[in-house]
């Protein structure tokens, strides 16, 4: 089909009917429909592909925007939605018992002593590792969360240096890798770390209902439960600070961050 000859019903056909064929693990071969999240996505998608077409003339109209999400699509996604949920004390315990022995177990520690988003951890890149500061800086989504130097816990020192060390070896600048990965390289992206952290999760008997973004709200309870500044808290997170004494005229050095992390146990 040309791209000038695509009309709305392709368009909401493509969202209600998509599937992906399985192909790997005992549902190999079977068809797993797309989520209410990726319905939602592909519909962004035409969006912007369509303004896209529009402006250079390959097409007078964008049908993906008179079309909207069929109401069974808008009720999925909001019955996929859920509140986020901490890591108890008998889980973390379940993590640090399975670090050498379940894969990337340490990963989800390295998430919950530092408060990285998903994605944030597949992003960061060796030089943005400082293991004589002891500190890594990254970040992304907003400009409070961009480029944001987060003292590393010396709970989990050793582990980010393992992982730094096998990131040397592979030769990659990511780090954070899975070198037995089959698709994409070893490098990780949002969908292959929510795939390790479920795996982990399966593994170690957790909470079903744990999701990757779990770790980092385990981060920001444990610092709070442990006394540490609210806008230590803030910064480290990427939350945005509205009070203007802290925000503009409070420096907080890095020293300064980390005697405030190393409250948490």
């Amino acid at each position: 089909m040309r791209v000038k000859d695509l009309r709305a019903r392709h368009i909401k056909g493509i969202m209600e009917d998509g599937y992906v064929i399985q192909d790997q693990g005992k549902d190999a071969g079977a068809k797993v429909p797309a989520s209410p999240g990726t319905k939602s996505r592909i519909k962004s998608m035409f969006n912007l592909m369509l303004d896209y077409a529009m402006e250079y003339d390959l097409v007078s109209k964008n049908y993906a925007r008179t079309c909207e999400l069929s109401n069974d699509i808008i009720k999925e996604k909001e019955d996929a939605k859920r509140g986020h949920i901490n890591f108890n004390d008998s889980e973390m315990e379940a993590l640090w018992n399975a670090v050498g022995n379940i894969k990337f177990a340490d990963w989800l520690l390295i998430q919950c002593y530092m408060g990285w988003r998903p994605q944030e951890m597949g992003l960061l890149e060796l030089k943005d590792v400082d293991l004589e500061k002891w500190c890594i800086t990254g970040g992304m989504k907003t400009e409070a969360g961009k480029h944001r130097t987060i003292p590393i816990h010396t709970r989990i020192r050793d582990l980010v240096k393992r992982s730094y060390d096998e990131a040397v070896s592979l030769g990659s600048d990511r780090l954070f890798n899975d070198p037995e990965a089959t698709k994409g390289g070893m490098r990780t992206t949002y969908d292959k770390y929510a795939g390790r952290f479920n795996k982990v999760v399966t593994a170690l008997h957790l909470r079903s209902e744990h999701r990757p973004h779990d770790p980092r709200t385990t981060f920001i309870t444990m610092a709070k439960k442990a006394g540490v500044d609210e806008y230590v808290v803030k910064r480290l997170a990427g939350h945005k600070i509205t009070d203007v004494t802290e925000a503009v005229y409070t420096i907080r050095d890095i020293e300064w961050l980390r005697d405030e992390i190393e409250k948490m146990p």
